[in-house]
């Protein structure tokens, strides 16, 4: 006759595991409200975590005059000195803050620390935590070693690769998005590199978001083709081949207009280089994702993405994207499938590719529709549960066995 089950076993066998509660912080120069993909992406994991009922304590640079700590029962904010970033009109870049760090740190001890960004606050957050003996995960978000040479800082190349290099080495794990974005940094001697992609929020990012008047606003008819950019207008995004690949487009199909999102130190050249371009300036929210789904064609041929959450926003969008064969575009898209792709640098490639897609709606509509199909499966919550695993693991690291407790297998034992 079987025991009843008694109480703690019944709740032991029907409920799941809960999981450990962490106190993690995360210190980056650079989060919402704040409009760049990494912020966005940092956003969307502190509030997964949090959700996920973690503790985090958030580490960054003081925004503006009026900026204040904004505590939750599980969010508390540690705001340090910061400078504005050249060019990055409206961001930070925190000052060395290690003896800051050190002490809030034994008063507030984390069981993981995971730095965003690569800056002065980050070594000083990566220093204090190696003294404090805490483990630590990075992030690779940005090619800064590629954009150097778009700020005349090509001759300091290799330092700024040296240096991105010891600095990740020092962690305990760097998180990268991409398989080609780590095959690229172990090949550069980077060590303990482990992939975690990037999500989309297809709630706010869809077809549906299309608005007829929006596109009235910009001159476009339902029968004619609005060709998106979304970005940062400037020298690393690779503006220049935006145009020239809608000047390639107009030319077989006339009934074009090109539309530019975003803002940045080239909005004023290019304006008065290109009244034929509409310049919608920096939006956000459902106005952002208004701009998508009104929106036909998607151009995007920067190089220095680690990711590019743009090119999977559009994809979202049920927008025909074309970018080049890295980044998110080479994980997401299947050339002919769901999108266009041509070799990186083949310019000559992608201005074909723009040309022959201009005047075929009916192929748009189809790598739209397929595009939007793919990226309802990059789920945050997938991307923020493998996030959390890999910060669990470093807090709660598995013992190494004892080999004073190695029985003989049966089939060795005589």
């Amino acid at each position: 006759m079987l025991r009843p089950m008694d109480a703690a076993e019944f709740i032991c066998q029907t409920l799941p595991p809960m999981r450990p509660q962490l106190r993690i912080a995360v210190v980056t120069e650079t989060y919402p409200p704040e409009v760049n993909g990494v912020a966005m992406t940092l956003g969307r994991l502190v509030e997964g975590l949090q959700v996920r009922n973690h503790r985090v304590q958030l580490i960054r640079p003081r925004q503006h005059a009026d900026d204040q700590p904004q505590p939750t029962a599980t969010f508390t904010e540690h705001l340090q000195r910061g400078i504005a970033l050249p060019r990055y009109e409206g961001l930070k870049m925190g000052l060395p803050a290690k003896a800051a760090l050190s002490r809030l740190w034994a008063l507030h001890r984390p069981d993981v620390v995971q730095i965003a960004t690569e800056g002065p606050l980050g070594w000083s957050a990566l220093a204090a935590a190696n003294k404090l003996q805490l483990p630590v995960a990075t992030d690779f978000h940005t090619n800064f070693h590629s954009y150097s040479n778009h700020y005349g800082l090509g001759l300091l190349r290799r330092a700024i690769v040296a240096y991105l290099r010891k600095f990740h080495n020092k962690a305990a794990v760097t998180l990268v998005p991409t398989e080609g974005i780590r095959r690229e940094l172990v090949a550069h001697g980077y060590e303990n590199i482990e992939i975690i992609g990037r999500g989309v929020d297809t709630r706010l990012f869809h077809p549906g978001r299309r608005d007829a008047a929006l596109r009235a606003r910009w001159g476009v008819g339902e029968n004619e083709t609005a060709v998106l950019y979304v970005g940062r207008l400037a020298a690393e995004k690779n503006l220049p081949l935006v145009f020239r690949a809608f000047d390639a487009m107009h030319e077989t199909h006339p009934a074009s207009r090109l539309v530019l999102v975003g803002d940045g130190p080239e909005r004023p050249l290019w304006q008065a280089r290109r009244p034929d371009a509409i310049f919608c300036g920096t939006q956000i929210g459902e106005a952002l994702a208004a701009h998508y789904a009104s929106s036909d064609v998607f151009l995007f041929p920067s190089l220095t993405e680690t990711w590019g959450n743009v090119t999977i926003e559009a994809m979202a969008s049920g927008l025909a994207v074309l970018a080049y064969d890295c980044a998110a575009a080479e994980e997401v898209i299947r050339h002919g499938e769901n999108g266009l792709k041509a070799l990186p640098e083949d310019e000559a490639a992608f201005i074909a590719h723009a040309a022959a897609l201009a005047p075929d709606s009916a192929w748009q509509r189809r790598l739209g529709a397929a595009a939007a199909a793919r990226a309802a499966q990059l789920s945050w919550d997938a991307i923020i549960d493998s996030f959390e695993r890999v910060l669990l693991r470093l807090a709660h690291p598995e013992p190494a066995p004892d080999p004073r407790l190695n029985w003989p297998s049966a089939a060795t034992t005589s």
